[in-house]
This record gives C-alpha cells, structure tokens and sequence, in this order.
C-alpha cells in the first residue's frame, strides 16, 4: 500500500484528497471520531468557500465524500498499534484494534487534538448549544451577548480580548487566585473596561434547556453559590493531542504534539508525516489544518517518487 491516513479532520481529509489525485491510492482510517472535531461544532462559518457558512457534520460528510470521488477508500475502524520502520523505504505496519496487520510505505498522521472540558454532564450535554471550546470559531455567533471563559492561562486571555471585541461583557473564570499567564498577556487585559475575572471560582453547573442561558459558580474560598447569567461558555483549559500510540516511536513535544520538519510535515521517521491539530498547538483550525493535509500528501508524494 502507498498511503495510510489516519484520522478524519480536516487534515485527513484534504490529505486524501491530494494523495488520491496523485494515485497513491489512499486508505483513511477514521479513528473513533469520524470527522473530527468538527462534528460537534453546529455552525462553520470561517472556512472558505462556504459564504452562508455550513454545519460541521455536513462539511465534514462532503470532505469524506470528495476524498471518495477520486479513490480514497474510508474505513470506520481505529488504529490501535503502530510499528514504522527506520529505513527510509521501509515498509510501516498498523494494527486495527482487531489486530489486523496492515503496511504502507507512507503513513500521514492527522489523529488531531482533543479539547479538555470540565466533564459536568450539563456541559457535555450543552457542546454546540452554546458551550465552546474554540473562541475564534464559535465567538462571532455571541455578538453583543455575555459570555463566560474558564481558563487563566495565554490562550484564556488571548480569547477573553478576542471576545471582549464583539461581545458585551465577558467573564473570566480561574480556579486560582492568580493567572498563570504570562505578564505580557495580563497586561493586556487593562485595555478592556468590559472584561471581569473572577479568581476562586469554578463551574458548578451550566443552565439551560438547550441552549446555554447561565451558570452556576462557586466561590472555592467561601462555598458560596451563584448565578451568572450569560449564553456563550468558553472553555481554554487546553488541548491533549491523540498522540498515545505513538510515544517512543514518533518525536513529539513535552505536551505530546508531534514534532515535524519547520519546512514541511516530516517527521523524524521517514515516510511518516504530520498534519492538522496533532502539530498545531498554535493555530488549531479547520483552514490550517487542511493547509498540512495538502502539505502531507505533496511530501508523500516526493517522498515515494525517490524511494
């Protein structure tokens, strides 16, 4: 086999979709979310080419409908097990969580991030109703509204001031009494009268029937319960890249993020490459992430034409 895409995003996808215009032949495995992150997200409205925006599941069905159009085969299984080869021309096994054993000369790895969440059902249960985790995707639909944000870290004030620019009032919310964000971006935070932190407390429960109409906070000094009324529920506590499987094998960061050439998607296994959120800790969209499925593909293909 030529190419192994493992992983359904946006990065899968486009890489497949390069791969098999170029007759590699691509086989995706969808992993145990297929689509991606996107498929939790009700409304896309920042990717190109979709000028009334359109609903993550249904992107995601076209993208894996268009990979098929040119020969991407899609099979809805997991991959459980890796074992690359260190020669450059080396066949790479894969094992299914069935233990079927598969090879390919090249592997492109776009297993994605998983956003962290709270894990109160009333927050699972309210995911695309009005709790995000991706403030730069979701936040322009809370235009002139309040919103909340949990989080005291870069990324939770980087998207408090983004919100704080089309939203009324903003709400951060830190389970400290103290940022662990850099000064820099705490003094950033001076330049928004509509900005309130709140240190000490913690989510108690999200309100709402099927859409986010409040929350219930506590303060972890006192044990006093509140209300905060609001629409919008962002969550910035971090991502964990699906990374598991190939720890030890693949070079990655201390965070787990795969480690790829500055130029390119290689990774320090030849043959094997990077795409979309599993590299990305910076960036973490849609457009990006398709931008390195299509780098993927195009390294794969050089990589076969010198082997």
């Amino acid at each position: 086999m030529d190419t192994i895409i493992i992983g359904s995003g946006p990065a899968g996808y486009t890489a497949a979709i390069y791969a098999a215009r170029a007759d590699l032949n691509p086989v995706i495995y969808t992993g145990l979310e297929p689509g991606g992150q996107l498929t939790t997200t009700t409304e896309v409205d920042n990717f190109p080419g979709y000028p009334k925006g359109i609903d993550g599941p249904t992107m995601m069905n076209e993208l894996k409908e268009q990979a098929e159009r040119f020969g991407t085969k899609v099979e809805i299984d997991f991959i459980s097990k890796v074992d690359f080869s260190k020669d450059k021309g080396g066949m790479h096994k894969l094992y299914t969580q069935n233990g079927d054993e598969i090879k390919s000369k090249t592997v492109i790895i776009s297993t994605g991030a998983s956003a962290k969440y709270l894990g109160l059902p009333s927050e699972q249960r309210l995911i695309g109703g009005g709790v995000s985790a991706c403030a730069v995707c979701d936040g322009f639909f809370y235009k002139n509204q309040d919103v909340a944000i949990v989080g005291g870290g870069d990324t939770a004030i980087e998207e408090a001031t983004y919100l704080a620019k089309i939203c009324n009032n903003v709400t951060m919310l830190v389970r400290k009494d103290h940022f662990r964000a850099s000064k820099a971006m705490q003094n950033r935070l001076s330049n928004y009268d509509n900005i309130k932190v709140l240190f000490n407390h913690e989510v108690m429960e999200v309100m709402g029937e099927n859409v986010v109409d409040g929350l219930k906070i506590k303060s972890n000094l006192t044990n006093d319960v509140s209300e905060l009324k609001i629409t919008g529920l962002f969550l910035a506590i971090g991502h964990s890249p699906n990374t598991d499987i190939f720890k030890g094998i693949v070079d990655m960061d201390d965070s787990g993020y795969i480690l790829t050439d500055k130029t390119s998607t290689k990774t320090n296994i030849p043959g094997v490459f990077a795409a979309g959120d599993v590299q990305d800790k910076d960036y973490r969209q849609a457009v990006t992430a398709a931008g390195t499925g299509c780098m993927a593909a195009l390294d794969a293909e050089r990589y076969l034409q010198e082997i």
